[in-house]
Formats: C-alpha cells, structure tokens, sequence
C-alpha cells in the first residue's frame, strides 16, 4: 500500500513538473508573440543599386544574393529633439551594416561612423516627412518618434549614403543591452586599448581581461576621457570588441541550437526590429556559419563642429567600399 502511495506521489510530482515547464513555456511564446507583432513588416529601404556602373575604368554588375541587416545600438542624446509632436532622446551611437553573400557564403562588416555628416530626413510622429537636415547620423534616429519610425529613418539615411543600396533589415538595441548580451555568451576577452583611469581601473591598458558586462558597457561606449575622446578611438574599440564577441556568438550557436531563441527572449525589452525571431535566428545562424571577411569603415576626415565632431567621408572610399561589397567585375 505504500509503495502504492509512493508511485502515486511520484507521478503527481512529475505531471507538476510538466506542467509547470509548458506554463513557462507558453509565457515565453506569448511574450514573443507579443513582441512580433509590436514589431510589424516593413519593406526594404532605399530605392536600390544600379544594375551596372563604372569604376576606374571598368565595368561592373550588380551581386545577385545579397542580403543586408543593419544594427544600431542607441543611447542616451543629452539634447532631446523637441519638433512639439514627440520628444526623442536617443541617437544611434554605433551603427554597422552586416553585408551577407549568400551565393559565396560570406559575411563583412561596415562600421559607419555615427558623426558621419549627411542630409535626412525630419519626421512627423506618424513617420511622414516634415522636413530635412544635415546631420550627423547618429541623430537620422533621433529625428523620428522612436522605435520603427526611427530605425527606418537611419535605415533610410545609410541607404543614401551607400548610394541608394538596399537595406533589408535592421534592429536597434539599446546600449543597456550589452551587459546582457556579453554575459550571454559568457564574457569577452580582450586586451586593453586604452587607458581608462578615472573610469574604470580594472581596465588597465596593455592587460588581457575577459570583460563582464558592466565592463563590457564601459569599454565600447566611453569616449570622453579616454584616449584622445574621439569616436574614432572607441570605434576601435568597438571593432576589438565586435570581433571578440563574434567568436564568442559564433561559439554559443554552434554548441546549442537555442540560443538565438534563448537570447531573443532574454533581450525582447531592448530591442526593436523589422523582422521576425525565426528571421533573426536565420540570420544569426547566417552570420556564424558563413565566412567572416572582416570589418571595413569608410575613409574621410573628422572636424571639429559648432558643438560637435563631424566625419565626411570621401566619395572615393564610399564608392570604392560600395563596389566592393555589392558588385562583381564584367
């Protein structure tokens, strides 16, 4: 009778357990439902390359296969945009563009400078033109009203600067996010750029460390009073970084097929995006399994502004980067 007893409470135990599991798993697809559809569908910006060009003399024809993913990470703008319909107070501080070759199985990075000097466009809070400006790129976010309408805006302003290349998808995380996503994968390691007394003392420059995620946040997003305070040197570091922490992603897919889903759920409140979890999981597994050729930047020169620094890129290297990225020799 006992034993009897025993078996009953064993498999009541059990049945609880079940039940609990499919209880937290239809919380995490209803969560991630509930994000899809705030999310939405939204075609490509940009109006697309030419099919054919010349440069230096030669012919060229536009890449069949290609597909692009733009990633911005946001943060905080000390001045608010204020147009009297919305007050937007976040700006792209990093801005890069995944070129992935589908034919030739390849991925290559563009990292844009956020204080690349550029006209776009003002909108309304229903997403509609209400004027244009000359920027930096970091603020095409800014004037929007946020979420979509603003991604679509920098997505907009980045298709122009490429002349008119076509980007597919986009995602916006904020920068409160990378603590998360580095402990994510565990940490990344990296050796120490720059001196970072005053900030962080456990950033000591020359020193190889595996960053957490608060020092993972310091290293990519300080600039001020670290090095000479210029973008480009954090852009450097972001690169550093950005490599390190590709290994490290590359590392998490391979070993365990829900790790996109996993990390989509875990990083759903900081993240806006144009596609699906199912399309960025294809897009992540995209990313760790096609040959990874490096990150490009665009050449120019940095002013001095009013307020600000200012990049102009040259038209030479946005020509030059453009061919190479999306075009193929006759």
């Amino acid at each position: 009778m006992s034993l009897k007893r025993h078996s009953k409470k064993k498999i009541l135990k059990v049945l609880a357990t079940v039940l609990i599991v499919v209880l937290v798993l239809s919380v995490v697809l209803l969560c991630l439902y509930m994000w899809e559809k705030k999310q939405g569908v939204y075609p490509d910006r940009g109006t697309g390359l030419d099919d054919t060009l010349e440069y230096n003399g030669e012919e060229y024809t536009l890449r069949k296969g290609i597909e692009t993913f733009l990633v911005l990470g946001l943060d905080k703008f000390e001045d608010a945009i204020d147009n009297s319909a919305y007050t937007n107070d976040q700006q792209a501080d990093f801005v890069m563009l995944f070129v992935i070759d589908n034919n030739n199985k390849s991925c290559t990075l563009l990292h844009i400078n956020r204080d690349t000097m550029l006209d776009m466009n003002i909108l309304g809070v229903a997403g509609e033109k209400v004027g244009s400006i000359k920027q930096q790129l970091a603020l095409a976010h800014t004037y929007g009203s946020g979420d979509q309408v603003s991604c679509r805006n920098t997505a907009d302003a980045v298709s122009k600067l490429l002349l008119n290349a076509k980007i597919n998808n986009y995602a916006s995380v904020t920068m409160d996010a990378v603590p998360l996503y580095n402990d994510l994968v565990g940490g990344v390691e990296v050796t120490v750029l720059d001196d970072f007394t005053g900030i962080d003392d456990t950033l000591v420059k020359g020193e190889t460390i595996t960053l957490n995620g608060e020092q993972a946040l310091k290293y990519v997003q300080s600039r001020k009073g670290v090095a000479d305070s210029s973008n480009e040197s954090r852009m450097a570091r972001q690169k550093q970084y950005l490599e390190a922490l590709n290994n490290k992603t590359r590392e998490c897919i391979n070993s365990n097929d829900k790790f996109v889903f996993d990390a989509c759920v875990k990083m759903s409140d900081y993240l806006v995006s144009n596609c699906t979890v199912s399309q960025l999981q294809n897009l992540f597994n995209k990313i760790s399994q096609y040959e990874f050729c490096g990150i490009r930047y665009l050449e120019g020169e940095s002013v001095a502004g009013d307020r600000f620094m200012e990049f102009y890129p040259s038209e030479e290297s946005v020509k030059s980067q453009v061919v190479s990225l999306f075009y193929d020799r006759k």
